[in-house]
């Protein structure tokens, strides 16, 4: 008997070890924008404005979502989520974001850093999802699709919108992406 409650006690022990090193919390607000196929199995993170990041509950898929209200120039509701091969690209970006408040002087240092060969490629069909407005209820979600370096040339799709359908934003540099109509 004393056997049987030693095992019991010990997988009860072993459990309530697990469970303590499983992040608890609400995660809704970074989750926002995953796809729900995906969402189950999403790492969460939150960014520091040096560029680094706290790891709020590992994920089981390729999927990464950040909550980023609350930073400069962001809606009261914005998350993000992308592939995990993106970390150095949000990085760079979370980085300036940080160092250079001006959009417009911000956009100059990136395009410096295109001409200088340093920034940060995305991986290339990565998608990165978008969710944000003034509140939960009129949040927009926007997709995108990067194809870092992609012109009309390469992947024949126009660069503008005026045809209504999916077009290349960015044609030429590290931050071309697809932008896909009504998302």
């Amino acid at each position: 008997m004393k056997r049987i409650i030693l095992v019991g006690g010990g997988a009860l022990a072993l459990t309530a070890g697990v469970l303590a090193q499983t992040p608890a919390g609400n995660f809704d607000a970074s989750l926002a924008a995953a796809p729900a196929n995906m969402r189950d199995g999403a790492m969460v993170i939150k960014w520091k404005a040096d560029g680094t990041y706290d790891t709020l509950r590992p994920g089981t898929n390729r999927l990464m979502c950040y909550d980023q209200a609350g930073d400069a120039g962001e809606q009261p509701v914005s998350s993000q989520c992308t592939s995990i091969g993106n970390l150095e690209r949000v990085k760079q970006n979370k980085i300036y974001e940080a160092k250079i408040a001006d959009r417009k002087e911000r956009e100059a240092a990136f395009t410096e850093m295109e001409k200088a060969g340093t920034r940060v490629k995305p991986e290339f069909g990565s998608v990165f999802y978008t969710r944000q407005g003034k509140d939960a209820a009129t949040a927009r979600l926007h997709v995108t699709i990067a194809v870092p370096n992609a012109t009309t040339a390469t992947i024949g799709l126009p660069d503008n919108n005026k045809m209504g359908g999916a077009w290349i934003m960015g044609a030429g540099t590290t931050g071309a992406h697809i932008m896909t109509p009504g998302s």
